[in-house]
């Protein structure tokens, strides 16, 4: 069905090892090809670190929560994919069992927040301290300030490019990318309207608007206006009013991934334009085997054959029963042409005197 109108599904997700985890509200499902090539899926919910707030319904505050709840989430459902590649006997081992005893059955919960918040320092790290440490080179010999404001943005960018580059040649990246896309190639197949099955997913595009690599562009791209404008003298005191407006960045970067995937005309394209760009590095094309992996996750969570027959008016299990009749009827008059064709070779070798070929 061809369709140029899109609508917003609401749901979102992210690449694990060897799956992809899906959500839709406060639900969501991981489903992960194991290593005996079955698909394991895993639903269940979070409601995020503050339940039903007003400030989750806040514009520019929302996003703060919402990057917070992302990260978690991130974590919690990358561990449960890799647990399905761990060695047996690595599974259990004496450290787990004492992280058991110590936190009383919260070890994983704990673990999860100490890598929610060492990722955290680490992304701070490189795209905002060291920036800020590579321009203090320059201070020296320039002292236009605001030259020095765009030598540190121009660096930053680069920074996240190169990290961005560089950790695709990793072999399980680059697997981890291929799920990336085939995540991607599934919610434009529900968004254009058209039927989650493998050949309808394989010919959607593997870039989306509202992708996570959108949204920490959009950080890194704001961050570069933002700070432009502060001007201290003092190194320590510039490093901690960048990390103080850390939150006001994030809650503006989360609106303007909003407006993105919700609108589409010249601004919202033009805006978009930077990390659909990006998108083309941190996604791959997948294989059949992925594609089924991210429609199971999908149909966990998510209805699109009623979402597809509420926006575009198109009855999936309707076309299905025509299709299968069109094809018995296609069968049937194949039968018939097949039946006339030796009918006709009959008569032209009874009528030339010749027996037929059955009767020699």
């Amino acid at each position: 069905m061809a369709n140029k109108k899109r609508r917003y599904s609401g749901i979102g997700g992210q690449a694990v090892l060897e799956g992809i985890m899906m959500k839709n509200k406060d639900k969501y499902s991981v489903a992960v090809r194991k290593p005996d090539g079955e698909i394991e899926v895993d639903i269940d919910e979070y409601t995020g670190i503050i339940k039903d707030s007003f400030w989750k319904k806040v514009p520019f505050v929302r996003g703060v929560f919402n990057f917070i709840d992302s990260l978690i989430l991130g974590v919690k459902t990358l561990n449960y994919s890799a647990s399905f590649y761990e060695d047996e006997e690595a599974k259990e081992t004496k450290f787990d069992k004492a992280m058991g005893k110590i936190f009383k059955g919260n070890a994983e919960k704990v673990l999860t927040g100490f890598v929610t918040v060492l990722s955290v320092v680490f992304a701070l790290a490189i795209f905002i301290g060291l920036p800020l440490l590579l321009t203090e080179l320059f201070t020296k010999d320039i002292r236009n300030q605001s030259l020095i404001a765009m030598i540190e943005g121009l660096i930053r960018i680069v920074i996240f490019l190169l990290y961005v580059i560089l950790i695709s040649l990793n072999k399980d990246i680059k697997r981890v990318y291929k799920y990336h896309g085939a995540e991607h190639k599934c919610i434009n197949c529900i968004e254009r309207g058209k039927p989650l099955t493998v050949d309808y997913v394989k010919h959607s595009s593997r870039l989306h608007r509202r992708c996570g690599t959108s949204f920490i562009l959009f950080v890194v791209l704001i961050s570069v206006v933002l700070f432009f404008f502060i001007r201290v003298d003092n190194r320590f005191l510039r490093l901690g009013l960048r990390l103080l407006l850390i939150p006001v960045i994030a809650g503006i970067s989360y609106e303007v991934l909003r407006l993105a995937g919700k609108y589409d005309n010249f601004f919202v394209r033009l805006i978009s334009a930077p990390g659909l760009w990006v998108q083309k590095l941190t996604t791959r094309e997948p294989d059949d085997s992925m594609i089924e992996v991210a429609i199971a996750a999908v149909e966990a969570v998510f209805d699109w054959k009623d979402f597809r027959k509420e926006y575009f008016g198109a009855d999936y299990d309707e076309e299905e029963r025509l299709r299968k009749k069109a094809e018995e009827e296609e069968e049937l008059f194949d039968d018939e042409l097949e039946f006339k064709a030796e009918d006709d070779i009959v008569i032209k070798e009874i009528s030339s005197g010749e027996k037929p070929a059955d009767e020699v």
